[in-house]
């Protein structure tokens, strides 16, 4: 009688188990009033945070104010969808961060929460 031991490594899969829509409407402020609070009180200090927290460099939405149409909050928001699998295309993406722009960093911030997906910088040491 042979004992073979079989060592086998877990491979990384992404499995999205989340829905291919938005968890919540661009006008359902009300989901999350202290965010949607903090957002209209301190706009610039909210994005700046959310922009952190989901990894990109934290005064990145500054940049924003400069424009009619705002690239980062159209960028931040299309990469969130490509990032998790939400569908939807780049003309709504223009018109609603050009037009209710508060309402969809509030958006983004309520789908950052309901989907959790921890961010790992590949290369980064820890200082």
């Amino acid at each position: 009688m042979s004992k073979q031991m079989v060592v086998m490594q877990p491979q990384p899969v992404m499995i999205s188990r989340d829905s291919d829509q938005w968890g919540s409407g661009i006008c359902d402020c009300c989901d999350d009033v202290p965010e949607c609070c903090f957002a209209y009180w301190c706009f610039a200090c909210f994005t700046c945070i959310k922009a952190k927290k989901y990894g990109e460099c934290l005064c990145l939405p500054l940049l924003d104010f400069c424009g009619i149409v705002p690239p980062i909050t159209m960028s931040i928001r299309v990469s969130m969808r490509q990032r998790y699998g939400i569908k939807g295309d780049m003309c709504h993406d223009c018109l609603v961060a050009t037009f209710c722009r508060a309402c969809v960093w509030c958006q983004m911030s309520r789908e950052m929460k309901a989907r959790n997906l921890q961010i790992t910088l590949i290369g980064a040491r820890n200082l």
